[in-house]
């Protein structure tokens, strides 16, 4: 079945770079949009905007009956979520189906799987997915066994809600008198925050990298487009991304591109997906962390190296439930290295910077993308995520390419607000970015003073 008009479910720069994509498929776009957004870029980009709620993501891009609604009542035949929002949300993917319209994504019963931490850890042991010794499946009530695996794993391990994700739900235990104690309230908080009071439990890795690998699948072709690293973070949230992932051993590159492409097949995958992996550059071992269930924000720099566009490929998916492609078909050229620019002060301990934006420059060149949701001039709204835009550079390899993002940032200016481009700027310059010594609480551990300066 042909799309012929596609409801984009989001906004900002995702929003932006869906529309994009579908205008070249020539597939004509309608934005889901909040009041405060009904002149933004986005908005600008698509043929047809329906406000569906004020302001506030929960009475508009998180309304789901509102959105739906307003798909049937523009024609549209498939429904692109983004990232973020009601993306991996199983339900509002059901009710758009439920409604005659296509979803762009797998099916609900998947990303109900995925998003389910333990049965996903159960399907990854059952895909051949390597995984971090641990309780592999939910923690019993019985104390006993708790503290004997809890011996049996070693100190420091974690617990982890089934329920969690996005590095929410962690607690971290460093001494066995900590164990059950940490566990009641681990139980407690994931009842609170996500309705569900199941934990697992798993070895901790000091100083791990976030490395993952970019899979595509139809239900019966299933491939990967390589690997990426997001060991640059804050508070568990990317901000630099990278292809491939550097200084990663043969043999581990090699298990979990293939252990990721088993775990698509497993699941009968339909879409773009990521599986993560916790790497341990001690042990030269990847672990699974969890899978994705929708296209990631670091998305471009798979794009960069392979050439292929995700976004289209997502589209043909779920209009011909066939992909075109297969693994011989993918190959990779050079580096490339992403940078999410947010509206936040680095120097206020990442406050949000609302405001108008006076002035808006980019760099140029075929080796630089911009994926922006903000022009010039617009405002910057308080309501959402404070991602404005991202910046992705290519090189013939990573040190190309670092060099290459050291000076797009240079040639970056962005005045009427504050942006974490000085941060940026900064981790990239790093020595030990540069010599891939960081890790995913580098920022935290090495960097505590306002800013990230030393």
């Amino acid at each position: 079945m042909a799309i012929s008009t596609l409801l984009v479910a989001n906004r900002g720069e995702i929003a932006v770079r869906i529309l994009r994509s579908a205008r070249d498929m020539g597939i004509r776009t309608v934005l889901a949009v909040s009041e405060i957004d009904r002149d933004s870029m986005a908005a600008g980009l698509a043929d047809e905007v329906a406000v569906v709620g004020p302001a506030p993501a929960q009475a508009s891009y998180l309304n789901a009956e509102a959105i739906v609604l307003a798909g049937k009542e523009a024609g549209c035949d498939a429904v692109h979520p983004g990232y973020g929002f009601l993306s991996e949300n199983a339900a509002f993917a059901r009710r758009v189906q439920e409604s005659g319209m296509t979803w762009v994504g797998p099916d609900p019963d998947v990303i109900d799987l995925m998003g389910h931490k333990t049965r996903a850890l159960e399907a990854a042991v059952a895909a051949d997915v390597p995984v971090l010794p641990g309780s592999n499946g939910p923690l019993t009530d019985d104390d006993d066994a708790v503290l004997a695996l809890g011996r049996e794993v070693g100190y420091p391990l974690v617990i982890k809600a089934s329920a969690g994700g996005g590095g929410r739900g962690i607690r971290l235990v460093r001494a066995e008198e900590d164990l059950l104690r940490t566990v009641d309230v681990a139980r407690a908080e994931a009842s609170a925050s996500f309705g569900d009071p199941t934990v697992y439990l798993e070895r901790f890795v000091e100083h791990a990298r976030h490395v993952e690998v970019q899979v595509l699948g139809d239900g019966e072709t299933f491939l990967h487009l390589g690997d990426r690293d997001c060991s640059l973070q804050r508070r568990s949230q990317k901000i630099v991304e990278e292809a491939p992932a550097p200084q990663l051993p043969d043999h581990v590159r090699e298990r979990i591109r293939a252990s990721a492409v088993n775990l698509a097949r497993l699941a009968k995958y339909t879409g773009v997906g990521t599986v993560e992996y916790l790497y341990d550059p001690v042990r030269h071992e990847a672990a699974f962390i969890e899978m994705n269930t929708r296209l990631q924000v670091e998305h471009p720099v798979t794009e960069f190296v392979t050439g292929v566009d995700l976004v289209a490929e997502q589209l043909r998916i779920a209009a011909t439930g066939r992909t075109r492609l297969r693994q011989e078909d993918i190959s990779f050229d050079g580096h490339a290295i992403e940078c999410r620019i947010n509206a936040e002060d680095p120097d206020r301990n990442f406050l949000p910077s609302p405001g108008t934006l006076t002035r808006l420059d980019w760099p140029e060149g075929e080796d630089y993308r911009v994926d922006a949701g903000v022009r010039e001039g617009d405002t910057v709204a308080p309501f959402y995520d404070s991602l404005l835009a991202k910046l992705i550079v290519h090189g013939h390899d990573r040190q190309e390419a670092v060099r290459r993002m050291s000076e797009g940032l240079a040639a970056t200016h962005i005045e009427g607000i504050k942006t974490t481009v000085p941060l940026l700027a900064r981790l990239v310059t790093d020595p030990r970015f540069e010599a891939v010594e960081h890790w995913t609480t580098y920022i935290e551990t090495e960097m505590p003073s306002p800013g990230g300066a030393r």
